[in-house]
């Protein structure tokens, strides 16, 4: 007995050995890290007369202290799957090459300023990611509120973003740091309006910045962060799993990882394919390098799945070269409109169409029997499909017959009308670009944009807007009552009073913060219109980024009213309210009923 207890005393200790080894070497890269991220911050954002030599010395210490953390975590902790950990030994057997590389050019060519630096750049950005991803999904596990995580993660994005976009070689003449938030929160909430001109303003890092605030804010940080976290970790608990699954849209708490993985890859792979596409369509003669072409075609391509507007050329896309471009034109609004429909819609399609492709195949291959799959499209993608064609549709016609002697009068051609009335009738949903100068539109097509721009995109999307779900449901409602019913069906499924009851509470909660948002902003501008506040204001909390070119001329008092419209249109008003209101969690009790006349 006195050997076995000595025994399991060794083998205690030995795991309290093991496990210190390991927090000590994830928390030396992680502070290590946190130093590296501030001297590529400097060694990036200001000017200075250091060598690039000592950048790299301390770059390639971050490297090697992080390969290290990653070796042991794999011989101590090994996973559970044989995948992650053949993984692991990849990721650690890459960096040991690349840093014996870059470590041969700083002992025989320490002035070497190119592969070596700008690779090691690129790798220590995506190790911190990896880093601060794992200590946020620790965060997770601490059960914070998880309606106030997401806003809280929206919120310190957009501090940072602000922070960066300060820099000195972010911009080419500074920028104030109210301008800088704006920018910062317009990309981060994925809206698209401007207070500076990106396209002179703005140096090519600051551009770089505001791509990756836009990416990252379109993608959701808590999405982003959750999947290289896994990455990084192997696995997900429990809590982990909770936390994330509404965010995820996830039926099945198993399926987390998998739901976020989809997300991931179906934003790149799309993005990916739009930029070739702009690439091959757009006129090059607008381009002095293919370089320059390359980074429009990367930059326009996440901006528009993304839904955020933003443009690096003077005018936006109302240049003349490039809203003559009408297939440019068509694949940009392929691309918002896909980014608005929501994740879980293409995961169903896709899922859809790979299974009937397969099939297909095996009936031709093997004469085997197609076999049907049960409903996979569901209520919810249905009704989103339907009401944004039904909006679509609706807008172009419209624009079409009101705007034949407006902004249409300068496409000579039909097909030029109908894809510019069609690329209008896509952007207030949340794209934000213009083919057109806004200031010409007619005051009915005004008011059609507010309405387009206030319904916005779909659920577990990249748009904003109450959402077509939302406004769908409101619909519904109406049309029940008139018709005497005491319930709301659509598809022969019956939409549960809990939807009902929260499609008007987003609705009521918009025009309360809208409203008064226009009442503060007329007394703050009062020789602005009306009308062109009020665009402003629906532009900014529907997060669409179409503007009357008045944003860049309020002062910062308005603007400032301005990012909070956008901030809390991004987050969305009832996730503010679910996140700073206490929540009951029993009601044991019911009131009698008593009518109350609504006429």
């Amino acid at each position: 007995m006195g050997l076995k207890r000595k025994y399991y005393k060794y083998l205690n200790y030995r795991n309290r050995l093991i496990s210190r080894l390991h927090d000590f070497f994830e928390d030396l890269s992680f502070y290590v890290g946190v130093f590296v991220f501030f001297v590529i911050v400097y060694d990036l954002g200001f000017p200075h007369t250091v060598g690039y030599f000592y950048f790299s010395v301390i770059y390639l210490l971050f490297l090697v202290s992080f390969t290290v953390a990653i070796a042991f975590r794999s011989l101590l902790f090994p996973s559970t799957s044989q995948r992650q950990n053949t993984i692991r030994w990849l990721i650690v057997v890459g960096l040991m090459f690349f840093c014996s590389y870059k470590y041969s050019k700083l002992k025989y060519q320490p002035d070497f300023h190119s592969l070596s630096y700008y690779g090691s750049l690129a790798i220590c950005g995506l190790l911190l990611l990896f880093d601060v991803s794992r200590k946020i999904l620790l965060l997770y596990s601490k059960r914070f509120n998880p309606a106030l995580s997401f806003v809280l993660s929206f919120a310190l994005l957009a501090l940072v973003g602000s922070g960066l976009l300060m820099l000195p070689r972010a911009t080419v003449h500074g920028i104030s740091f109210v301008d800088a938030l704006f920018m910062s929160v317009s990309a981060v909430c994925v809206t698209g309006l401007a207070t500076v001109d990106m396209a002179v303003e703005f140096t090519r890092l600051g551009k770089l910045i505001l791509l990756v605030l836009v990416q990252l804010g379109g993608l959701g940080m808590l999405s982003f962060t959750s999947f290289f976290g896994y990455l990084y970790q192997g696995s997900f608990s429990i809590e982990n799993q909770l936390f994330l699954k509404d965010f995820a849209t996830s039926e099945r708490i198993g399926d987390v990882f998998k739901t976020l993985s989809q997300i991931i890859m179906i934003t790149f792979g799309l993005e990916l394919m739009g930029a070739v596409l702009i690439y091959l369509t757009i006129n090059d003669s607008l381009f002095q390098t293919p370089g320059q072409q390359m980074r429009f075609a990367i930059f326009h391509s996440v901006s528009s799945f993304c839904n955020a507007g933003f443009s690096i050329t003077p005018n936006g896309l109302f240049n003349h070269e490039i809203n003559q471009s009408y297939g440019f034109q068509w694949i940009v609004a392929s691309l918002i409109i896909l980014g608005s429909i929501g994740f879980f819609i293409i995961t169903d399609f896709y899922a859809y169409l790979r299974h009937y492709t397969k099939q297909l195949y095996f009936w031709l291959r093997f004469q085997l029997p197609i076999q049907h799959l049960p409903r996979i499209v569901s209520i919810n993608s249905l009704m989103v499909l339907l009401t944004t064609g039904c909006l679509l549709l609706v807008g172009m016609v419209a624009i079409l017959m009101i705007e034949q002697k407006g902004i249409l009068a300068h496409h000579p051609t039909w097909w030029g009308k109908i894809t510019t009335a069609f690329f209008a009738s896509v952007t207030p949903r949340s794209g934000g670009y213009n083919t057109f100068d806004m200031s010409l539109l007619q005051p009915a097509t005004v008011l059609i944009f507010l309405l387009l721009m206030w319904i916005g995109g779909s659920p577990g999307s990249t748009g904003g807007g109450i959402k077509t779900t939302t406004f769908a449901v409101a619909m519904l409602n109406i049309v029940s009552l008139a018709k005497g019913k005491d319930r709301v069906e659509f598809a022969g499924r019956r939409i549960p009073s809990e939807s009902v009851r929260r499609a008007f509470t987003v609705i009521t909660l918009s025009l309360l913060v809208i409203g008064p948002a226009i009442l503060i902003i007329t007394v703050l501008e009062p020789n602005q219109s009306l009308i062109g506040v009020a665009f402003e204001c629906f532009s900014a909390f529907c997060t669409v980024g179409l503007s009357l070119n008045l944003t860049p001329t309020f002062t910062d008092a308005t603007k400032v009213v301005l990012i909070v419209l956008m901030f809390v249109g991004r987050v969305g008003t009832f996730t503010l309210l679910v996140a700073f209101v206490k929540r009951v969690k029993t009601m044991n009790y019911q009131y009698p009923n008593e009518n109350v006349f609504i006429n």
